[in-house]
């Protein structure tokens, strides 16, 4: 039983460590600001062009 114990308790402090290391194992000063010009959605005051109707398949 003790056995059982120290293994839960060796995969519990594993789990801990991976955590650790992957939430402070980043960029030194944090993440990456936001670029100052985004880019813009397409403007949608125009109208698309529509497209031609498929032609029939009728035999």
């Amino acid at each position: 039983m003790l056995l059982l114990l120290l293994e839960a308790m060796l995969a519990l402090a594993v789990l801990v460590f991976i955590v650790w290391w992957t939430m402070f194992s980043g960029r030194p000063k944090g993440e990456l600001p936001p670029p100052a010009d985004p880019i813009a959605p397409p403007d949608r005051s125009e109208p698309r062009e529509r497209r031609a109707d498929p032609p029939d398949r009728r035999a």
